[in-house]
């Protein structure tokens, strides 16, 4: 019995066709950007993601950085844990989460390389890739 009959599957299958193996490879390289421009500041892109989002949103708690970052509750917690400890985020008397000075003072300074990490990732995928992007992330997250 040759191999083509004993593994049709593996045979019939493209592993380079992967959506799940596509999307991963982008999100290093994605990820590898960013890490080199915010290196310098100690922060994990999940948690300047949950900065965003407290800065940004009106009673914001951690089921809520959940669900609008598609992040697990125990990545969501640790991650919330280290910012608190970091002194850039804390709860309010509702249990609600606020950015601090600190925390602001640390985002003003640490926007401009965000945004030139933004400028690279635009440089490589052009305004169609930049689109196409949006237009996944849309698909995905509606």
């Amino acid at each position: 019995m040759d191999n083509k009959t004993k593994y049709p599957n593996i045979e019939k299958s493209n592993p380079s066709t992967c959506i799940s193996g596509k999307m991963m490879k982008c999100n290093r390289i994605v990820a590898n950007v960013f890490r080199k421009h915010l290196k310098p500041f100690a922060i994990t892109d999940s948690q300047l993601s949950i900065l965003f989002v407290v800065t940004k949103g009106k009673a914001v708690n951690q089921k809520r950085i959940s669900e609008i970052l598609f992040l697990e509750k125990s990545t969501v917690n640790r991650n919330i844990t280290r910012l608190i400890d970091s002194q850039y985020i804390a709860f309010d008397s509702n249990l609600f989460l606020h950015t601090t000075e600190k925390g602001k003072q640390f985002l003003e300074k640490i926007l401009p390389h965000w945004d030139m990490a933004m400028k690279e990732i635009h440089d490589i995928l052009g305004k169609e890739g930049t689109e196409a992007v949006a237009l996944i992330a849309h698909k995905l997250t509606k």
